[in-house]
């Protein structure tokens, strides 16, 4: 291979998500010089020798990783995909390789669910990380250390990177190829791809809100979830809420860091953003009266935290998203 300045190791573990396997491989297997000689050397990487297979979930095939465990202390950038056993005990020796490569520069960043592999390796500690928002409630009770923003496409902390669910990965490698090479360089890859320029960490993945679990972790505060959900038009406050869970407000922000992974009025909040979401695309309410059947009180609050949230206007999503007719907002 033409000589380059920086290698992508991409880390294969068993159960690894095929389209998360291949998304650094091909965005930066794309990156290329005006001369159209490439940026990157791109290595998969196992840590045993030996044909791998994806998750069975995603239609498994097998392959054979042509680079060992050695080759991760050689790159300039490690990516480590989602794997389907993210949530039983991680592998010791991908957890001490990337303990090994973190110390010595190497720039690590994640791809969905393989963020449970960072922070298991203590890389996400006293940061912020985000993964699948179906599972950032899980990554936050399991590493309180870590700060989860499940709403956010990927988080960069320098030499730490996270992305959310599937896509977001493209999104992250491209925002890396501009760290690197500058935007023209990133703008250039994603022609390449055929996909639109990458979109910033911060816009919103378009998540689905979880209806309150009826048992697991959280089943705890099943019933009060279930009550939060059914007045989420009411003004609620931290005492009305402990008041209905019969614990104090203490122990209400406790026990829902525990049990949810974040605090009342953050999940209140995000109900209601659901509330909105589901409202804008299902009837064809006025903004104003949108807001009071979500609990926002008026459009101006209603426009605040679902741009916040969400990363774009409520009329905005509704013409990208309604089901029906909407009439002007």
């Amino acid at each position: 291979m033409t000589s380059v300045e920086r290698v992508v190791a991409v880390l294969a573990v068993d159960g690894v998500v095929g389209f998360d396997l291949s998304v650094p491989c091909q965005v930066f297997g794309m990156a290329a010089d005006a001369g159209e000689r490439p940026r990157y050397e791109i290595r998969v990487c196992a840590l045993r020798p030996g044909p791998m297979a994806t998750a069975e979930q995603f239609g498994a095939f097998s392959f054979h990783p042509s680079w060992g465990s050695d080759a991760l202390g050689q790159a300039h950038t490690i990516v480590v995909p989602g794997y389907e056993g993210f949530l039983d005990e991680p592998p010791e020796d991908a957890v001490a390789a990337l303990r090994s490569a973190a110390k010595s520069g190497v720039r690590i960043a994640s791809v969905c669910t393989g963020a449970f592999l960072l922070a298991a390796s203590g890389l996400l500690d006293g940061g912020r990380a985000t993964t699948h928002w179906r599972y950032a409630a899980e990554l936050a009770r399991r590493h309180p250390a870590v700060e989860v923003d499940p709403a956010v496409l990927f988080v960069d902390n320098g030499q730490v990177l996270t992305s959310a669910g599937v896509a977001s990965g493209l999104d992250m490698c491209l925002h890396l190829v501009s760290r690197d090479y500058g935007a023209s360089a990133a703008a250039a890859t994603a022609r390449r791809l055929v996909m639109p320029l990458q979109r910033g960490g911060g816009q919103a993945q378009y998540l689905d809100h979880e209806p309150p679990p009826s048992e697991g972790a959280s089943a705890g505060l099943q019933p009060t979830l279930e009550w939060m959900e059914a007045n989420l038009d009411r003004p609620l406050g931290l005492k009305d809420i402990a008041r209905q869970a019969g614990l104090s407000v203490r122990s209400l922000n406790r026990h829902f860091r525990e049990q949810v992974g974040t605090t009342p009025l953050q999940w209140l909040l995000r109900a209601r953003v659901h509330r909105a979401q589901r409202l804008l695309e299902t009837t064809d309410l006025a903004v104003d009266r949108v807001a009071e059947r979500s609990g926002f009180g008026s459009a101006a609050t209603l426009r605040h935290h679902f741009s916040r949230v969400v990363e774009t206007s409520p009329q905005s999503y509704r013409r990208a998203f309604s089901l029906t007719t909407a009439s002007d907002d």
